[in-house]
């Protein structure tokens, strides 16, 4: 099959790179719902605007291009060992090209590969069918959304939904509740695969195939076609928003699958995807390998998809501040904002993740971090033909991960401002009032939209942790971000979490009997 790697490392790289329509279409009719200046419009203006900027820059989406899983059906006689050679192949040279951010770690050792390949990785499931043609679908899903997967086992009691029993309606308080554990955290507003039944692990492997569904189908099972339907009304209830920002969209999709179990054993399997829902899939011819057609290109018809002019992120929701600071930032600066505030960015920021955050808890830092700003950020980079570091891909990543460390980091080096997504939890917010520190949430998936920010690299430190483990030096202009959790002690991230859940509790009794 002489065309097979090229025609793989397509549908690799369109997946990293460009949304497909029916998942753009449930993102231009949130953008519908959201009242105009408010926290969540903005967001999902940057969210359109950064989609446009990957497609137009064949640059991934997002920097976090996650863990690639591959469903393959093949008709009989086809070598799967042949195609699983040119998936391999195609993954290297996307990983080389900066389609794909290299994630490929050792659990044991914490040593990045370097190319995307390793023991499991990619994941790679094939099921062998009776048609001519081979198919092969991609989804991309980072770590972000990925650590916001649930399962639960039934009966069981949750928090503001009370008992959920072994029935359709315990079934519904579950999907309910995992999507406001998710809060902004996966990146709302997002999409969830639900798997019914099942083991540990078949349980989850349904509600990860629930999400090559498309975005705009409707299940052939009536009951769950309906629960769908209930899902998708209540959870926009719950007014957490896009990236927790609190809002009308929480969700963008919920699809919904069953199997057979065993009587001791009933789990609930919940798959949380963020926005950036990297799927996509092609047929392929089985003698030369080369793409015969793709599977999810047509636009949906029933859903609205008139475009809307996007506001510009650095602006502010209505009520609030826009604040310009150059680091280092003093603490005065620092107290005076408060939650709500936009702060834009111009100077030298530093990237920080789970292997620096460890790192700098026993060690000196390589760089002066007094008054500075940390990143939470994994970027995509390349070098040039001059050997020059450049950025392709840098959004922000999951905060929360960083809690055990980041008041401490904060306090032993003087830094002024973290940025990240999804905010962070009480210690760090007590740390930001003891020290004169605030956290700066920038838009999750936005990875176009923040590497335009990006003027220069200016240095690298800890590169033996890996490109997304390392201690990137980045000078940026116009860089903004919203205050959700201040000096004085107020976080935007517990009120909307603290709403959300009186919400929720709205929905504790029956519906489905």
């Amino acid at each position: 099959m002489q065309e097979l790697k090229n025609s793989l490392l397509e549908l690799i790289t369109d997946t990293s790179t460009n949304l497909p329509p029916d998942v753009r279409a449930a993102i231009r009719e949130a953008k519908e719902k959201e009242n105009a200046g408010t926290r969540s419009a903005l967001a999902l203006s940057t969210i359109s605007n950064n989609i446009r900027m990957a497609e137009e820059n064949v640059s991934p989406i997002c920097q976090d291009t996650g863990m690639p899983t591959f469903h393959i059906h093949v008709p009989v006689g086809v070598n799967q060992m042949t195609i699983t050679r040119a998936i391999r192949e195609a993954i290297v040279e996307a990983t080389r090209t900066g389609k794909l951010r290299p994630n490929s770690v050792d659990s044991l050792t914490g040593e990045n590969s370097g190319d995307n390949l390793g023991e499991g990785v990619p994941v790679i499931h094939y099921e062998q069918w009776e048609r001519d043609e081979i198919e092969v679908r991609l989804i991309l899903k980072g770590g972000g959304c990925e650590n916001k997967n649930i399962q639960y086992s039934l009966p069981c009691e949750l928090e503001g939904l009370g008992r959920a029993g072994r029935d359709l309606d315990g079934i519904r308080k579950c999907i309910l509740h995992s999507v406001h554990q998710a809060q902004g955290q996966g990146c709302s507003a997002g999409f969830i695969g639900v798997g019914i039944g099942g083991d540990r692990t078949t349980g989850y492997e349904l509600a990860k195939k629930q999400l090559f569904r498309r975005a705009d189908d409707t299940n052939p099972h009536p009951d769950l076609a309906r629960l769908e339907t209930y899902i998708m009304e209540k959870a926009n209830e719950l007014s957490i928003g896009t990236m927790g920002f609190g809002g009308n969209t929480t969700l963008l999709g919920c699809k919904i699958g069953s199997m057979h179990r065993i009587p001791a054993s009933f789990y609930v399997s919940v798959a949380y995807n963020c926005w950036a829902f990297r799927r996509q899939g092609v047929t392929l011819d089985p003698k030369t390998g080369s793409i015969t057609s793709w599977l999810y290109k047509e636009e949906p018809s029933q859903v609205k998809v008139r475009e809307r002019e996007p506001a510009a992120a650095a602006e502010g929701a209505s009520g609030t501040r826009e604040v310009v600071l150059t680091p280092p930032i003093s603490e005065e600066a620092i107290r005076d904002l408060k939650v709500g505030d936009v702060v834009v960015l111009n100077g030298l920021i530093h990237t920080g993740r789970d292997a620096l955050h460890k790192h700098l808890i026993d060690h000196d830092s390589p760089v002066d971090l007094q008054g500075s700003v940390i990143y939470h950020c994994g970027p995509v980079m390349l070098k040039d033909e001059n050997g020059n570091w450049t950025v392709k891909a840098a959004g922000p990543t999951t905060s929360i991960r960083e809690e055990p460390y980041q008041a401490d980091i904060i306090g032993k080096f003087g830094i002024r401002a973290v940025i990240g997504k999804g905010g962070m939890g009480a210690r760090t917010l007590a740390g930001l009032q003891e020290h004169g520190a605030v956290y700066l949430n920038a838009i999750g998936g936005a990875a176009q939209y923040y590497a335009d920010c990006i003027t220069g690299v200016e240095g690298v430190d800890f590169l033996e942790f890996g490109v997304p483990e390392a201690m990137w030096h980045l000078r940026v202009k116009n860089f903004a971000a919203i205050v959700t959790m201040d000096a004085h002690g107020n976080s935007l991230h517990r009120d909307v979490e603290k709403t959300a859940l009186e919400k929720l509790a709205q929905f504790k009794e029956p519906v489905f009997r």
